[in-house]
């Protein structure tokens, strides 16, 4: 079981990452971290790390050898609640995660009405059995990254 301490410690590494990202109007600017079940950092990623399409969570699952076993056990952090539909790939970042075998999603912010109008990321979790969970604390921090494109 991850401590609350530890879990806004992750989620504000995500919210770091997430000021990596090339600006776009187009895009949120989101940070994720995977962490094992052993506390250790698995990997990271930003959004547009390495392509102009890559989402966060997917920057980071790219990182691991497919189907690594660490992942079963794994916590993602992201700084945005990983997206449920998506025009730029096949897959939405929250079926990757199922796809993977995360058990287990932390966010600081649900995706607002803006490029999909029902992000289904949280339900499509949960109904594959994820737990996730909000921090609302670190929401204003995620959003002040992508301020550009909500006012």
């Amino acid at each position: 079981m991850t401590s609350p301490a530890t879990d806004l410690d992750h989620l504000r590494r995500a919210v770091e990452l997430s000021r990596l990202c090339p600006p776009s109007m187009t895009a949120f600017s989101v940070g994720a971290v995977i962490v094992g079940a052993d506390g250790e950092v698995l990997a990271e990623g930003f959004s547009r790390e390495t392509d102009p399409h890559d989402h966060a969570e997917e920057a980071a699952l790219a990182k691991l050898p497919a189907g690594d076993p660490r992942l079963r056990g794994a916590t993602v952090y992201s700084s945005l609640e990983p997206c449920g539909q998506r025009a730029s790939r096949p897959a939405p970042c929250a079926r990757l995660l199922i796809a993977a075998g995360v058990p287990r999603v932390v966010v600081a912010w649900r995706e607002p009405d803006l490029f999909v109008t029902d992000c289904q990321g949280t339900a499509l979790l949960e109904a594959a059995g994820a737990e996730v969970v909000e921090l609302p604390e670190l929401a204003e921090e995620a959003r002040a990254v992508n301020a550009h494109l909500l006012h």
